[in-house]
């Protein structure tokens, strides 16, 4: 038995604190919660970052600023797929868990820290009737 499969077997949840296009598209993900035990996802905006030097987004860049998309708005919507197609391989742990694990969370901007009501209520700036902090 691997370690990790041992701590998850006394209680420990095992999530991954990063995850790019890649580790989705080759099903390294997938691997990590079948093989290592893993029971969650989370992530922050500057493992993104990385993630999307990469090369790994170019394509879908390209495609997104011709559709108008730039900036912080354009990030982010990169980052939000690849959390819901990391959301969809764990419906089964999180039914399992009885909502325990089986989580995908990502960091909030920075941007938000003087906005508690806006980022608890997971809305825009804009729908506070507000503009962007700067």
């Amino acid at each position: 038995m691997n370690v990790t499969r041992a701590l998850h077997e006394q209680g420990q949840s095992i999530w991954l604190d990063n995850t790019t296009r890649s580790m989705l598209d080759t099903g390294q993900i997938q691997h990590y919660i079948d093989q290592y035990s893993v029971t969650g996802l989370t992530s922050n905006p500057s493992i993104f970052d990385k993630a999307i030097g990469s090369g790994d987004y170019d394509d879908a860049i390209r495609a997104k600023a011709a559709g108008g998309r730039k900036g912080e708005e354009l990030f982010f919507e990169l980052a939000i797929e690849d959390l819901q197609w990391a959301a969809d391989l764990f419906p089964p742990i999180h039914e399992r868990t009885d909502g325990v694990d089986g989580w995908v969370s990502l960091e909030v901007s920075s941007l938000l820290a003087s906005w508690s009501e806006s980022t608890c209520r997971a809305r825009p700036w804009s729908d506070l009737g507000a503009e962007r902090p700067d």
